[in-house]
């Protein structure tokens, strides 16, 4: 018994150190890339040590790895937190495109990360098995597509990549280019009532795209 519970207590601490190193790595590698992060920088700020960092992850490029996994993780959680079966289609749609645009908005570091991940051609991406993180956000917008359909509220033939894709993009733009939007048009970029009317915005075009005429009120 009292191995049993050491076992579970070591996992659980294995876990938890697992989990702090990647929140803390994210905001290394968000502000320096992978190039400019440094492991001993990472293990200073934790309670932990640079050759722990290699015993969870392996290298710098397994830890940036693992967070990049995270990053994608997130995104599935936040979309997964609702219950789309219970909304109208275009209410769903509304609400995955919601929750996509507040993790992007509330975790900037995973952008800029995502950003890095790009600028160096997805040189680390590669290396990651994303089937499940693909199906996971295609599934929940084929449904949701599908469901709008049935209801007469959705045109057919729309692809939930392309749909995908498209929020996506939107949110992500806005959020990658927030200071310097801020600058050009002289608005507070990272202001709440900002924030809210750029998730409308792309709220409206993404549903808008998908309804059906009728839906619209043509």
């Amino acid at each position: 018994m009292g191995q049993a519970v050491t076992g579970q207590r070591r996992k659980r601490d294995a876990s938890a150190t697992r989990a702090e190193l990647i929140a803390v790595a994210t905001e290394e590698f968000a502000e320096k890339g992978l190039a400019g992060a440094r492991v001993e920088e990472i293990a200073s700020r934790t309670a932990t040590s640079k050759h722990m960092i290699y015993y969870h992850f392996g290298s710098k490029d397994g830890l940036y790895r693992a967070v990049l996994e995270q990053a994608y993780a997130e995104f599935r959680i936040a979309e997964g937190a609702v219950d789309y079966a219970d909304l109208p289609a275009l209410d769903a749609l509304a609400a995955l495109v919601s929750a996509t645009f507040d993790v992007h908005a509330q975790r900037p570091q995973i952008v800029r990360i995502i950003m890095g991940e790009n600028i160096n051609r997805g040189a680390q991406i590669r290396s990651i098995d994303s089937f499940l993180q693909r199906e996971v956000a295609l599934d929940t917008m084929r449904q949701i597509l599908d469901r709008g359909v049935e209801e007469g509220t959705m045109r057919k033939g729309l692809d939930p990549l392309q749909v995908h894709l498209t929020a996506s993009a939107l949110c992500f733009h806005y959020i990658a280019n927030v200071h310097t939007f801020g600058h050009v048009f002289e608005f507070d970029a990272h202001s709440p009532d900002q924030l809210s009317a750029r998730r409308d915005e792309i709220i409206a075009t993404v549903v808008n795209r998908c309804a059906a005429p009728a839906a619209k009120g043509d």
